[in-house]
């Protein structure tokens, strides 16, 4: 009978002391010298005896892991503790009575059809309602755009073109039947390529996955198929969800195809800013669907922690990632979002929380806030932002200064806690650093995800526990803060906000905010409260229809 390793070196510890016996250390488990350099490496310092006392212990654990390794655990398996975002809450949730949008203009179809390429979906979906274009027709405008400029902009890995004729065709036909399925009937869009769809390569951008099949399709695409979107093409990501080189190269900025449209959420991004599809599905785990919609001059929204479900997209972080919309407008995210959100029985973390979104909202009424310090501080883009809190009074926002009090919660630096997202991205893809296949990944400097892949096997477990202790310090102050605001605004990427809000779930939305310079996008972001996706929707809204900087589209795609 095979005896587990911990078992094992107990019963032998007991019998040795019973017998009297005395433990030769020297033969048990790795050298004293070798449990020394260890310690250097996790910041500990034991005595002599101390190490003699665990080589055993150290030998045993060895043991496990070894065993462990023998496993074949697949992407999709999650371990078995998992995140709460709603730690401490005790808020009561009010009906769910749905979303309320904004009147759709009653537009003719332009004369040049190149015009719809940065059309809304508010304006496209009444097109297709008044059958002034069919649902085919604007797929194949779509195609035919992701064809032409998603070479240039290398976007584009996978166009789903087969698919995509067939459900327009059968969307078509719905409409005939006068059946319509709401605002994203017949909508083309592009899916960020770690999303599995039946028939169709997921790549993950990484060159050991590029073949990879999956035999499903992921909720989202589930999802988004049953309110009438039409998926057109998977879409570029940074290989494993970094920056914005691919295996098939580095994703442009349509703004600047001299420069990367920075990531994970690169092809996403890009396809949108430049009118390749009406909008996309990115992720984020820690900033990558703020980072491309800033630098390509898109909108986007990364929802709560939970809100939407991950079956079917590559695990990087178990208890950071996220799923949302990137696309034209606050209200085009809204409409997606919608689409998208709810529990889901194969994603545990997914539940159901009500969605009632109004444009018709004053911002009188709501409590905005602003982090005064990062805004006072002199900064990239600090007149941009300075800006916005400007065009926000205008419209009628009263501005509560406030800060994150992190020292009274005892927690000096956010970013010490990156180290969740580095063990787990470590955890999940192990096997790479294992058979040394990180060797394939285009990216191999320090930073890039094979380093840190290699470096996150020497977190120490209990270092990963106390960071998530800290972690929910962080829960407790946002929840605290949201006492006093019900919305903050915040320079999208400067300052501790942006990996807080990752850990503690809080949705964010990104919009463009001007332009640093000629043909370089800026942006402002917004950070609502736990599910209360539409307070912050409905507060940017406002201040991207006042400023109008959405409507601003990069040159070299209008044809």
């Amino acid at each position: 009978m095979r005896l587990y390793p911990v078992v094992a070196l107990l019963i032998l510890c007991l019998v040795l002391i019973g017998c009297g016996e005395k433990i030769e250390s020297e033969n048990y488990g790795p050298s004293e010298k070798t449990i020394a350099s260890a310690e250097e490496l996790t910041a500990l310092s034991m005595t002599t005896s101390e190490r003699q006392m665990m080589r055993p212990a150290l030998q045993s654990q060895q043991q496990s892991y070894q065993a462990l390794r023998q496993m074949e655990l697949d992407n999709s398996e999650r371990p078995g503790l998992r995140f709460d975002p709603e730690l401490g809450y005790t808020k009561d949730y009010p009906q769910d009575a749905g979303p309320q949008y904004s009147p759709t203009p009653e537009i003719q179809l332009p004369e040049n059809l190149n015009d719809l390429a940065f059309y809304t979906i508010g304006e496209l979906g009444h097109l297709i309602r008044t059958r002034q274009i069919s649902c085919l027709e604007l797929t194949r405008f779509s195609l035919d755009r992701l064809k032409k400029y998603g070479p240039e902009l290398a976007c584009v890995i996978t166009l789903t073109q087969s698919r995509a004729e067939a459900r327009a065709r059968q969307l078509d036909t719905m409409l005939e039947r006068g059946q319509y399925l709401g605002p994203l009937h017949g909508i083309p869009y592009g899916a960020k390529d770690l999303l599995a769809v039946k028939g169709y390569p997921t790549t993950w951008g990484a060159t050991p996955y590029r073949d990879q099949h999956v035999n499903e399709t992921a909720t989202v695409i589930k999802r988004l198929d049953a309110a009438g979107g039409v998926l057109v093409a998977k879409l570029t990501l940074g290989a494993l969800a970094m920056d914005d080189v691919w295996f098939g190269g580095k994703t442009r900025n349509p703004w600047n195809v001299d420069e990367g449209s920075s990531g994970s959420s690169a092809g996403s991004a890009a396809a949108v800013s430049a009118g390749l599809v009406p909008f996309a599905i990115g992720t984020e785990t820690l900033g990558s669907i703020v980072s491309p919609a800033t630098r390509c001059g898109v909108t986007g929204l990364r929802p709560s922690f939970g809100r939407v479900s991950r079956n079917g997209a590559m695990a990087l972080s178990w208890s950071m990632d996220k799923i949302g919309p990137i696309a034209r407008s606050v209200e085009d995210c809204a409409m997606v979002f919608d689409a998208m959100r709810g529990a889901d029985y194969k994603d545990p973390i997914a539940v159901d929380r009500p969605f009632n979104y109004t444009s018709d909202i004053e911002l009188s009424g709501v409590r905005i806030g602003y982090l005064k310090s990062l805004f006072d501080e002199e900064h990239y883009g600090d007149k941009l932002d300075n800006d916005a809190l400007v065009a926000l009074r205008r419209s009628g926002a009263e501005m509560v200064p406030i800060e994150f009090p992190l020292e009274q919660y005892g927690v000096d630096n956010p970013w010490d806690l990156i180290i969740i997202l580095t063990a787990e991205a470590g955890a999940a893809f192990q096997q790479l650093t294992l058979s040394n296949e990180d060797d394939l990944l285009v990216r191999q400097r320090p930073g890039d995800w094979p380093d840190i892949f290699r470096a996150a096997q020497f977190i120490p477990a209990v270092e990963y526990i106390q960071a998530n202790r800290a972690r929910v310090r962080l829960q407790t102050m946002m929840r605290e803060m949201f006492k006093s605001v019900d919305v903050y605004v915040t320079p999208s990427l400067g300052g501790p906000s942006l990996m807080i809000t990752n850990l503690t779930g809080h949705p964010q939305v990104v919009l463009p905010s001007g332009f640093i310079e000629e043909n370089k996008p800026h942006s402002i972001s917004f950070v609502g409260g736990l599910f209360d996706e539409e307070t912050v929707l409905a507060v940017a809204r406002i201040y991207q229809e006042a400023t109008g900087w959405h409507q601003k589209h990069p040159t070299g795609f209008e044809d």
